[in-house]
This record gives structure tokens, C-alpha cells and sequence, in this order.
């Protein structure tokens, strides 16, 4: 009996995932329309468990990622769960970026060809599951954008690494730091897709191009895309563990609280009232200032700069600046 033995689609019982196998296509769909198929930490576990099982399956020769719905593909990490999760814990964020990478290795290493349908907006991590996989076709109406610098974040699961590869040093930069809307057309120029066509197409499309990759030997292909991975996988295997790290310690300072309590509470971020505290020579790293102050009555330490009260036993420590808001 074989170790690696596949199990039917359907008895995975996913719960964020759709997963199918038919015609030598495995077929993958993150399955969360009511959040614009962003992904929280069991999306990303039954992903990887779906795509192992690919992997193992002799009977798929090419998996397709996609989305549910026709209104997004992917828009990234659930901010929802960020904000409520490891903005409390961010050594979570540690353990989060460990499940994340493992379900980019298997994606990246399943062995096979690999084609993103892009049925809507590519987001954030969305476009790094794009970049990750070895084609793509997109409907015409499809719209990709990086948001790691305007969340307070940086988009280092993918992004940092490939763009640069995939549209050149300067596209790049312009997607990472400006955050802004890439049109289907565009994203054909930049090398971001290797198709657009129409929405009533889309699928047409993407089984014509599964169907030319089932017409090749299965050993060429898992080797050529194991070649063609070379720097793709050199940027990555060079950074991700940095990002990892700096992610998570990144998560205890004043950017991600504010851009990600600004996305959950549907309002806009304060940029510019965190660009005026550092040039005041105020905290822009601690919400309340550094950890410096201690109460004299009971010794409480490492009270934040700008309370006026011990948060332990209430004593009056001094009024906070007046301009501190």
C-alpha cells in the first residue's frame, strides 16, 4: 500500500474550500464570497490539505486555484481576524506566517501545472496566490492591487519577491507603494496574467489551457516547472523567514493597529496624524508613548509616556502633553 494514496474530493469536508478532481483537473476554490474570498487561518490549512492531495493524485495533471462568485478571487488575509486576533497576540502572527508559507511551498512545489482563474478582484495576498501559480487568465472586468503600505503592513508573503520578477523593478515599486487599481488590460502588459477575456469565457479558456498541459508528458513538466520556479524560489527562500519574523514584531507597533482598526471600523486612516507625531518628537512607534514612566506609590513600571494615571493602582502620575491626541 502506498503512503501517498489521494482520498476522493469529497471526503475532505471542507469548510472554506471547495475542492473537485475531474478530467485530469483538480479544481480549488477558496469559498468565503461573503467576505470577498479573503482567507483566515483555516482557509489557508484546507488549502494546503487540498493541494498535498493534488499533489499525491496521479489522476491530476493540472490544479486551478480560484474563487467563489464572480465578484472576487482572492483579497487576502481576513483583516477582520488580524485585528481580533494578533493585534492582540502578535506572536500569533508568528505561528499565522508559519501556516502561510507552508501553504505557498506546497502550492508552488504540488508538482504540477498550475493556472489561476482570476474571476474578479486580485488583492493584497489574492495576488501573491496569483503570482504563485504558474498561469493565468482573467476576466476583462478583473482589477488587481496590492495594500500592504496603506493597511500598515508590507506585503512580503509574495508580493515584494515576485513583483519584481513578474513586471520589473519599477512596475513594482509603483504597485507596492502606491496601492493603487491595475486593470485586466494592464495587468496583460505588465506580465501579471497570461490572458484576459471575457467573463463568458473564462472558464472556455482556462479548461482549453488545462486541457494542452494534460497533453504533455508529466515528468518534462514537473521538471520544468521546478527549473522555472529557480528565481522565483531564490527570492523567496532569501526573505520570507525575515519577513516572518518582522512581520510579527512588526504587529505590536502603532501602523497595523490603525490601519487595520481603520478597515474594521469603515473608516479612514490617520496618516498624516501619525507623520505629525514623529515630527513633533512624539511616539509614532507607541499608541500611548514609550514605557517609561513609574508610579510612585506602587511601583508600577514601564507605564506608557503619555498617561496620566497608574493603570495599576489609579495614582495621579501627571497630566499627558496637551498636544498628544
Amino acid at each position: 500500500m502506498s503512503y501517498f494514496t489521494p482520498r476522493p474530493a469529497e471526503s475532505f469536508k471542507f469548510e472554506e474550500v471547495l475542492y473537485e478532481k475531474r478530467d485530469w483537473v483538480a479544481r480549488v476554490t477558496i469559498n468565503r464570497p461573503a467576505v470577498y474570498n479573503s482567507y483566515s487561518t483555516q482557509t489557508l490549512r484546507e488549502l494546503t490539505e487540498a493541494f498535498r492531495d493534488a499533489s499525491w493524485d496521479d489522476r491530476v495533471a493540472v490544479v486551478v486555484l480560484t474563487g467563489a462568485g464572480e465578484t472576487a478571487f482572492c483579497t487576502g488575509g481576513d483583516v477582520k481576524e488580524y485585528a481580533t486576533e494578533y493585534l492582540k497576540r502578535p506572536r500569533d502572527y508568528w505561528k499565522w506566517m508559519c501556516v502561510f508559507v507552508e501553504c505557498h511551498d506546497m502550492l508552488r512545489n504540488i508538482g504540477k501545472p498550475t493556472i489561476a482563474r482570476l474571476n474578479g478582484m486580485v488583492v493584497g495576498g489574492g495576488n501573491e496566490f496569483n503570482m504563485s501559480c504558474d498561469l493565468a487568465v482573467a476576466a476583462e472586468h478583473v482589477r488587481i492591487r496590492q495594500v500592504g503600505t496603506q493597511v500598515g503592513s508590507v506585503a512580503a508573503g509574495g508580493a515584494t519577491q515576485w513583483l519584481p520578477i513578474l513586471v520589473g523593478d519599477r512596475r513594482a515599486r509603483e504597485i507596492l507603494y502606491f496601492c493603487e487599481w491595475i486593470e485586466a488590460k494592464t495587468a496583460l502588459d505588465w506580465g501579471l496574467v497570461n490572458r484576459v477575456v471575457p467573463a463568458d469565457k473564462l472558464d472556455e479558456t482556462v479548461d482549453e489551457m488545462a486541457q494542452k498541459l494534460v497533453q504533455k508528458f508529466p515528468e518534462c513538466l514537473r521538471y520544468t516547472k521546478q527549473q522555472t520556479n529557480f528565481w522565483k524560489d531564490l527570492a523567496w527562500s532569501s526573505t520570507v523567514g525575515h519577513a516572518r519574523e518582522w512581520l510579527a514584531l512588526h504587529y505590536t507597533a502603532v501602523e497595523p493597529y490603525e490601519g487595520m482598526r481603520a478597515f474594521v471600523e469603515k473608516r479612514k486612516v490617520d496618516y498624516i496624524g501619525l507623520r505629525e507625531r514623529a515630527a513633533q518628537d512624539r511616539s509614532s512607534e507607541y499608541l500611548w508613548g514609550p514605557y517609561e514612566k513609574e508610579c510612585p506609590k506602587c511601583a508600577a513600571k514601564g507605564i506608557p509616556a503619555h498617561f496620566a494615571y497608574c493603570g495599576v493602582c489609579g495614582t495621579e502620575l501627571g497630566s499627558a502633553p496637551a498636544s498628544w491626541s
